[in-house]
């Protein structure tokens, strides 16, 4: 076993067995395949994971540890992290502690975010933020340093500490334009790390003033103060907040809220007075998701009608609503126009007419026309028909479809072999090494490319 090699093949689930597929082993009583796996001299981790915690939540601690301890030999922090957590788990905190701390004391930071809340669940909070500390330009970091600050009573501390770390703003320099500001902050989540702080201090308008003092730029898809207000019930705010500007995250938050209320009507208003004025597909997508999760699949289906429907992903919801409402030949009709339109078929039109004809009972007439098709050889169309093939219940098909180039296709060839009782091939095909395997990549940060 090599550490940097376990770290590639954990992170890019190649050359492995994948943690759903595991899942699936086991469900369908292939235990002796994961332990055999877990426990092979080229171990597989996801394999050994899921055994050690069978076992450990048998009771079996030491069976558990004892398939953990080659992975944990090569030096790789990852399965440090799984070990303590068993160990942890059985009582034995204190060993937990003592096995993360020297990859703490190298600076690895994911284990000293895993060590942080341990020391704090073993009554050594005030440890757990000393060790912390040094590190708050870390976001990563810093977001566990709050953590363990508002639990000890030290917010304030903190706080003060993030707020001299929120440079003032300055003009953008991609557009310089006087009136864009750019924020710069060490760490990156300074802001809304200290509205979170002064939250969970109980003190929710001043956590409302930072961000609005501060700004508050979606994270992850979320605008942080619309998800504040929002957690907060102060929706006259929210509304007004959700109002101004090109806000979507904001709408998105409050029709979620709205919808959680049981006020279905108003959260249609939110998306549909947004996507009125907005050229983007997300805002009609979202309100045509609304309408179908409540049985308005008809009028989703003419919402998504009147926006351009020629983007790649309101298409894709849109003929998802076609099949989903029993209208696939009324879908099919729609592709066709669209592709009179583009003079020509295109590759996303391609991908979505096969779902559609099959619905409409012309499973093999789509087989015909992807294999005749210009595309039809390539992986991504090969996958695809398989794919379809397997969803109307042809696995063996769809299996032998993929075999022309198995390891091409290991990722969805495997699950194919699983459901048709041929466990240990599937595993066999998943770990087989490729030919042009790359080169571990280095870990940690580097200031050469690639970065």
């Amino acid at each position: 076993m090599d550490a940097a090699l376990l770290d590639r093949r954990t992170r890019t689930h190649d050359e492995c067995v994948p943690p759903a597929l595991v899942d699936r082993l086991l469900a369908l009583g292939h235990a002796d395949v994961v332990r055999a796996q877990a426990l092979a001299e080229d171990g597989d981790w996801f394999c050994a994971r899921a055994w050690a915690r069978r076992l450990a939540r048998r009771g079996e601690t030491d069976e558990a540890l004892a398939v953990l301890a080659p992975y944990v030999g090569t030096g790789w922090v990852t399965a440090a992290e799984e070990t303590a957590r068993v160990l942890e788990a059985a009582g034995r905190g204190e060993e937990a502690i003592g096995l993360l701390r020297p990859f703490a004391r190298d600076g690895e930071r994911s284990a000293l975010r895993e060590l942080a809340p341990l020391l704090v669940r073993h009554g050594r909070g005030v440890e757990a933020y000393a060790l912390l500390l040094p590190h708050i330009e870390d976001g990563h970091l810093a977001e566990a340093l709050a953590d363990v600050a508002v639990g000890l009573g030290r917010g304030d501390e903190v706080a003060e500490l993030l707020t001299a770390r929120i440079a003032p703003a300055d003009p953008c320099a991609r557009c310089g334009s006087p009136e864009c500001k750019v924020r710069r902050a060490g760490p990156f989540n300074a802001v809304a790390l200290l509205a979170s702080v002064r939250e969970r201090q109980g003190r929710t308008d001043e956590a409302v003033e930072v961000l609005r003092t501060y700004g508050s730029a979606p994270v992850d898809g979320r605008d942080p103060l619309a998800g504040l207000l929002a957690r907060h019930d102060r929706i006259d705010e929210l509304r007004a907040h959700a109002a101004g500007g090109d806000r979507l995250e904001a709408v998105t938050e409050l029709a979620e809220l709205l919808e959680a209320r049981g006020d279905v009507t108003g959260a249609v208003e939110a998306y549909r007075r947004h996507a009125e004025h907005e050229r983007w597909p997300q805002p009609p997508v979202l309100l045509a998701q609304l309408l179908a999760r409540h049985g308005r699949g008809p009028e989703a289906i003419e919402v998504l009608r009147a926006h351009d429907s020629s983007d790649d992903h309101v298409l894709g919801v849109l003929c998802g609503l076609f099949a989903a409402e029993g209208r696939a030949a009324e879908g099919l009709a729609h592709l066709d126009a669209l592709k009179a339109r583009r003079e020509g078929e295109e590759r996303e039109l391609f991908r979505l007419r096969g779902p559609l004809m099959a619905a409409c009972g012309r499973l093999d007439e789509v087989e015909q026309a992807a294999r005749a098709h210009a595309e039809g050889a390539t992986p991504y169309a090969t996958e695809s028909l398989a794919h379809l093939l397997a969803c109307c219940g042809r696995l063996e098909e769809a299996a032998a479809l993929l075999e022309a180039d198995r390891l091409e296709h290991r990722q969805d060839l495997a699950p194919l072999l699983l459901e048709l009782g041929r466990a240990e091939e599937a595993v066999t095909l998943l770990r087989t090494p490729r030919a042009d395997a790359p080169a571990p990549e280095p870990r940690g940060y580097g200031d050469c490319p690639p970065f």
